[in-house]
């Protein structure tokens, strides 16, 4: 599985549940931590256990794919889905504010979303294929013996 469209997968299925300033941290330039860091806004504690029940569900719908760990819970204000090549944090504003995770890790190249998205969407090129070539034909003993008998009969043919 690729872990950009994980990525991608995860901060779609928040934006499903109206997480707010949502933002996709490309890590591979940065740190050998994870790939991708998904970074999302819930404005209370039902609205962060919807975020991280659809982020959860849908992934496992699509990807087959569990958690290896969440940390956190609703009742504090920040919460971590795991899957090892993609971090998941859901946190309130106060919380995001205040770690600024974006602001520690800003040397990492952030997603443009749309555009992440749309390259996802597109297919990829392919190759023209290649003439094929034609399959060499291998007389067997009764082609052959049907190719003599039709000679035959024209050049009886032709006698007459």
């Amino acid at each position: 599985m690729e872990s950009k469209k994980l990525a991608l997968a995860c901060s779609e299925y928040a934006d499903n549940r109206k997480a707010e300033n949502l933002v996709v941290l490309d890590m591979n330039p940065v740190s050998t931590i994870t790939d991708y860091f998904v970074i999302v806004t819930g404005t209370s504690e039902p609205h962060l256990r919807a975020i991280s029940d659809e982020v959860e569900t849908k992934v496992l719908e699509n990807f087959g794919v569990r958690p290896r760990a969440i940390d956190g819970s609703v009742q504090g204000s920040w919460m971590v889905l795991d899957y090892f090549d993609v971090i998941v944090h859901i946190m309130k504003p106060d919380a995001r504010e205040r770690y600024d995770i974006e602001g520690l890790w800003n040397d990492a190249p952030r997603l443009d979303l749309k555009q992440a998205a749309a390259e996802m969407a597109a297919p990829a090129p392919q190759a023209e294929p290649k003439p094929k070539k034609k399959a060499a034909v291998k007389k067997t003993a009764a082609v052959k013996q049907t190719a003599k008998k039709a000679a035959k009969k024209a050049a009886k043919k032709a006698a007459k």
